[in-house]
């Protein structure tokens, strides 16, 4: 235990984790189960550690950009559908736009003769 606090693990990687304890020990786990003492000293000491202060408030800042990134992600979808029902609109009045400007054209094209007998009474 104390060469895992020390930063100078002679078997494992260094982490501070149960299965490196008993690694470190050079013991099974059942033995290491069985050493309750061992046990309560080893939770005490790494949840005083810093390198346990340091992965809960890692552990904090995760969970903070996993609710960012959830808030991020529906605002995305509700700007997709303003675009999405943005470009339905545009497409309906380009094309009311466009039957409207056949029809302006069409209309253009027709002479009306004007009756002289109208004409002359104004």
């Amino acid at each position: 235990m104390e060469r895992l606090f020390a930063g100078q693990p002679i078997r494992t990687d260094g982490k501070l984790t149960k299965q490196n304890l008993w690694r470190e020990a050079g013991v099974s786990r059942a033995t290491m189960n069985r050493a309750t003492a061992v046990l309560t000293d080893w939770n005490n000491r790494v949840n005083q550690s810093t390198a346990s202060q340091h992965d809960q408030a890692q552990a904090a800042e995760i969970t903070r950009l996993r609710s960012q990134l959830r808030n991020n992600r529906h605002e995305r979808q509700r700007l997709q559908d303003e675009v999405d029902a943005a470009a339905t609109v545009i497409a309906a009045l380009a094309a009311e736009n466009t039957a409207l400007r056949e029809q302006v054209a069409h209309r253009a094209a027709v002479v009306i003769p004007l009756n002289r007998a109208h004409a002359t009474r104004d």
